[in-house]
């Protein structure tokens, strides 16, 4: 079989319908994401092309702090395969095109939730207590239609945390 060749970019507003589609196959492992947000948020997705199409993408949004951002955290979400292209790297290459990405913002922390957290071991991604990531919970799980509560959602909250130089005093 011919090795397939793949590229990751940032996503454009025409990726919409196909990131749209390739979230909803994935009903058991992700959180359904209407188009509206898909569109509003797609300059925080990147998506994966095989032969000028869409079989994978990842996005990530900021989680919200009150006042200064003190702790910036930044959850990695909707990372998706087509099945036909599992196993080829394709989904380690995009959570690697994520992080690169979210780590230019330094946020304290990177999380995910996840069905799937060996994966995510793999890039150094540990296991945190739910209770760790309450804006998360407010501000999206609280929502989920799939789960009575955040804390019985079968979903692993994982953290990735990164050490940085303090700025220089101005700024500079």
């Amino acid at each position: 079989m011919k090795k397939q060749k793949y590229r990751i970019r940032e996503a454009g507003f025409a990726d919409a319908p196909a990131i749209f589609a390739i979230i909803k196959k994935h009903p058991d492992e992700l959180v359904p994401r209407p188009v509206s947000d898909i569109i509003q948020n797609i300059d925080r997705f990147l998506v994966a092309e095989a032969d000028g199409a869409i079989v994978g993408n990842a996005s990530w949004g900021i989680l919200p702090e009150i006042g200064q951002a003190k702790h910036p955290t930044i959850e990695i979400k909707s990372v998706a395969v087509d099945r036909a292209h599992r196993g080829t790297g394709l989904g380690r290459a995009l959570v690697q095109a994520a992080i690169r990405r979210v780590k230019k913002l330094k946020p304290e922390m990177v999380i995910v939730l996840t069905f799937k957290p060996e994966f995510f071991r793999k890039f150094g991604f540990s296991e945190v207590p739910k209770e760790s990531i309450m804006h998360k919970l407010y501000t999206g799980c609280v929502n989920c239609t799939k789960y009575d509560s955040p804390f019985t959602c079968p979903e692993v909250a994982m953290g990735l945390k990164w050490k940085y130089d303090p700025p220089a005093p101005g700024g500079k």
